[in-house]
């Protein structure tokens, strides 16, 4: 991937206004529906819950996060291709969260959305020059000229003029996601939602379309939310980057402070599991532990706690920063039965080997090991739940804080307690 951000161009773009403001964002779904669900309501689907951001008029927003970690979603709810369930979505200063479904449509010249499947996207019964004119007429736009401007569209996306009557079968999938590109500008919008435009293609075709994104960013003045899960991509096309864990933004900064400076045990974990392409490296790869919790029913506090590798243990507890990392793995692998308790000593050896809790730390891992060796994990486990990660502040609050960059002059928000000292903004 050739291209870079210039110095020049992050300055043009931290000067611009604030195109899109998002507070507060939240979308839950309800499970179920027909007539017994009135009487027997399920929980609701947490999958975008309290999210709030800002990107300016020219920029690139990075939207990253695991499979499943409500990024579409969110996406969606921007553009109220689904119906927020609270919060505040402001474009150009209006709030698309209270306007008539009629007067959102007719902002949706203005936000345009190219979506992750090339095939899947475009009809294939259509030709691809009808397949871009659909917007132009959905908004009464370019009468009489629309084929001319279809035709200069393709050209600006890299394909050929000709292409206009071909079907979408007879080009290649980097080719297809072009078109959906032409289809995207044929209004002439001002922010578009990219929502892994290039997760289906290979690594050279898609460093071709990238490079032609930004292209036709600096040439159309175009705002770009940018959706992946891969860290590579987000680095080089993205000003600053957003990182996403179930239903939550957990940190927010420019692209070169994230890479450099994460803030967030999140974050880290995410760019320690980057390959390296040297076969010398030495070290293991970062590897978050446990599955990732339900957002019917996500943890309280900080969401990611039950994975946290820097658990912020209770302050009720005198504990070593050894003796608290034994405790910590001890819990989390009774949670998730990963061992045979044989014997107490076993037990001791394989996770208290180096360090032993002390005081009142000590009495619970006596009692949990008894419990155990009783077969009777649950017993344990809620024990050792009650008294280790419960009381921690990482369950009790939500965390957000700001924290000084050590790169760059922008924000970088980390929604960690480890920041707790730090003064909240």
């Amino acid at each position: 991937m050739s291209e870079v951000v210039t110095r020049e161009e992050r300055e043009e773009v931290e000067s611009s206004e604030v195109l899109l403001e998002v507070e507060g964002l939240t979308k839950h779904f309800s499970q179920g529906s027909g007539f017994l669900s009135s009487f027997f309501p399920k929980p609701k689907v947490k999958a975008v819950d309290d999210v709030s951001f800002d990107i300016r008029a020219g920029e690139t927003l990075g939207l990253v996060g695991e499979s499943g970690c409500g990024k579409s979603t969110l996406a969606r709810t921007v553009l109220r291709l689904l119906e927020p369930t609270d919060g505040a979505v402001y474009f150009k200063g209006e709030n698309l969260a209270e306007l008539p479904a009629g007067e959102v449509r007719k902002r949706r010249e203005d936000m345009q959305m190219i979506f992750q499947d090339p095939q899947s996207s475009l009809d294939p019964r259509m030709k691809v020059g009808p397949i871009v004119e659909e917007p132009m007429k959905a908004h009464g736009l370019y009468r009489g000229e629309r084929e001319e401007r279809v035709r200069e569209l393709l050209e600006k996306v890299g394909l050929d003029p000709q292409h206009y009557n071909r079907y979408p079968h007879q080009f290649s999938g980097g080719q297809r996601q072009r078109v959906n590109l032409a289809r995207a500008l044929a209004v002439n919008p001002d922010f578009i939602v990219c929502d892994e435009p290039t997760s289906a293609l290979d690594a050279s075709i898609q460093a071709q379309v990238l490079n032609t994104m930004r292209e036709l960013q600096r040439e159309f003045g175009l705002t770009y939310l940018f959706i992946s899960h891969d860290l590579s991509v987000i680095r080089h096309i993205s000003d600053r980057v957003a990182v996403m864990y179930l239903g939550q933004l957990v940190e927010l900064a420019e692209t070169d402070e994230l890479f450099e400076n994460p803030q967030h045990p999140y974050t880290e974990a995410l760019l320690g599991s980057i390959p390296v392409p040297d076969p010398r490296a030495t070290g293991r790869r970062g590897v978050l532990e446990g599955d990732v919790p339900s957002p019917i029913d996500p943890p309280s506090g900080c969401r990611f706690r039950t994975r946290c590798p820097k658990l912020i243990a209770p302050d009720e507890y005198d504990l070593t920063d050894a003796e608290w990392a034994n405790v910590r793995r001890f819990v989390r692998a009774v949670d998730r039965r990963t061992f045979e308790p044989s014997s107490e000593r076993g037990i001791r050896a394989e996770f208290f080997a180096d360090a032993e809790p002390r005081g009142d730390a000590a009495d619970v891992v006596d009692e949990s090991i008894a419990a155990l060796l009783a077969d009777d994990w649950e017993r344990a486990a809620t024990r050792l739940k009650e008294s280790f990660e419960e009381p921690s502040i990482c369950a009790e609050e939500k965390p957000s804080y700001y924290v000084d960059p050590e790169l760059g002059d922008g924000e970088h928000y980390a929604g960690c307690h480890l920041h707790r000292s730090e003064p909240a903004d």
